[in-house]
């Protein structure tokens, strides 16, 4: 077989030479302690030219966010260890190791922890952006300590400002 190369030393074929992936080490991860849960932001809106956000999770039992919906991000999750209770629209269903989640924009859901052991996950929003809400509005870690879980008290206008300007708005658990 013979191929035709057109190139020239001058003029190389920007397959081969040009650059552009993002590159993110495993310490470099942010992160935040979020509701109960702790979130790795592994890649953000900001380093992959708005294409997605990548969050990696730790759920501990009776934990996950409350029911919310995103207005511009669809959100996949693959369940890398553990089981989740998730919410779609007014039904739930259970997530397993190994178990990929499509949630389509606008659709109501949550996970949660219904189980005895803690979960972990990987969830990504594309387009990217809704990640922020973690990194903004989430706890600094404290060594050696736990995650706690918030209090009611902790939903303010202030956090539901946050939410909304990411385009996520919580709703009720029930309808």
């Amino acid at each position: 077989m013979t191929f035709l190369l057109t190139e020239t030393d001058d003029d190389p074929d920007p397959r081969y030479s040009r650059r552009g992936s993002v590159y993110v080490p495993a310490d470099q991860a942010i992160v935040k302690w979020f509701s109960g849960d702790e979130y790795r932001i592994r890649l953000t809106a900001a380093n992959s030219d708005g294409a997605l956000g990548l969050v990696e999770a730790m759920v501990p039992p009776l934990s996950g966010p409350v029911a919310h919906t995103h207005a511009d991000q669809d959100e996949t999750f693959y369940m890398i260890d553990g089981e989740l209770e998730f919410l779609d629209g007014d039904q739930t269903f259970m997530a397993a190791t190994g178990d990929v989640v499509f949630i389509p924009r606008t659709i109501r859901h949550r996970f949660k922890n219904v189980g005895s052991r803690p979960a972990r996950l990987l969830f990504m929003y594309t387009p990217g952006g809704t990640e922020q809400v973690f990194i903004e509005g989430g706890d600094q870690p404290v060594p050696g300590a736990e995650v706690q879980p918030w209090g009611p008290e902790r939903i303010n206008d202030e956090f539901i400002g946050l939410l909304r300007r990411y385009g996520s708005e919580p709703l009720p658990e029930e309808t």
